[in-house]
């Protein structure tokens, strides 16, 4: 018993601000890393640390005569650590939560397994020599973190019971469709950047797609995520549903803002400040459209069950 006690003092249970605070947090460290991870590839730094895990074949770090390639390189691969380190205080903080909420902590290992694993692809991105599939499969990784600390955060804030639909069925069937389609952007994006000028290193090789066909595809799939969110704030007032309607005209806010700095990037021949903010657009697409999904129901507390008293034993009665 004392044992225990002790335990209880070390190990104190923590708010469910601290919690959402931390899941914030790491929604914010996930998405700056997808932008200096760009920064990598834009400055032609992707092989500054030309091999992996090491920087080198005999360091772990970057020497003087690798020069600035190599300390963009390396800074970048530091950051891992850091938002590994905020993902770690968020399975604790889970841990720590009181009542323990199991939906929590599966979304909270994610988060946690999510970053080495992306880690290993950018290894594998460096050991093929920015191969542009490797690259966009890593880009790919960094938005399934994202989207799983997106979760966690808005879990964080919510009840433990059943979802309640906010809207009628097939509107937050269109809603899923909206995200799938947000996700075909981003997927088809990687195309584009594998087909363009911006290789991460000046040796490294394309995909051999035609960046002119491959962006055209790219833009109509665009203009489909536009009009789905379009029809979604529509029908979402039609049916007095404001939350979701706010949120529907959250996402046509960034698919413009993105759209723009697609078509102004493509006229103006890729500049890499652009292509910056546009990679920084692709997570604010893909937050805005999980919070249109989110949108669309509520969680309720559970109900708990109604316990049994001596007294409703006796009332009941007892057939022969």
């Amino acid at each position: 018993m004392r044992r225990i006690c002790a335990v209880n003092r070390i190990v104190r249970p923590v708010s469910g601000t601290l919690l959402r605070r931390l899941a914030l947090a790491s929604i914010i460290a996930n998405v700056g890393i997808v932008v200096t991870g760009g920064a990598v590839r834009l400055t032609a730094s992707g092989l500054g640390c030309p091999t992996w895990p090491r920087c080198t074949d005999d360091s772990y770090v970057t020497t003087p005569e690798m020069g600035v390639y190599g300390v963009i390189e390396f800074s970048n691969r530091l950051l891992t650590f850091a938002v590994g380190l905020i993902a770690l205080a968020t399975v604790l903080a889970v841990l720590a939560h009181r009542p323990r909420r199991r939906g929590l902590l599966t979304l909270a290992v994610a988060v946690f397994l999510g970053i080495p694993a992306q880690a290993v692809i950018g290894g594998i991105t460096v050991l093929t020599n920015l191969n542009p599939w490797v690259v966009g499969l890593h880009f790919l990784a960094s938005m399934a973190v994202i989207a799983a600390a997106y979760a966690l955060w808005r879990r964080a804030a919510e009840p433990d019971g059943p979802t309640v639909a906010s809207v009628p069925t097939p509107l937050r069937a269109l809603a899923r469709v909206t995200t799938g389609v947000a996700v075909a952007v981003l997927v088809v994006g990687t195309w584009v950047t594998g087909s363009g000028p911006h290789a991460g290193d000046h040796g490294a090789a394309r995909n051999g797609l035609d960046p002119e066909s491959i962006s055209q595809v790219h833009a109509d799939v665009v203009f489909l995520l536009i009009g789905l969110s379009v029809a979604l704030i529509f029908a979402f007032r039609a049916v007095g549903a404001a939350r979701a309607t706010r949120a529907a005209v959250v996402l046509l806010a960034v698919e413009l803002g993105q759209g723009l700095i697609g078509f102004v990037q493509y006229f103006t021949h890729v500049p890499a400040i652009l292509v910056g903010a546009h990679m920084l657009g692709s997570c604010l697409v893909l937050l805005a459209a999980l919070s249109v999904q989110w949108s669309t129901g509520e969680r309720r507390p559970v109900t708990p069950a109604p316990q049994t008293t001596a007294a409703d034993v006796e009332a009941v009665p007892v057939t022969a």
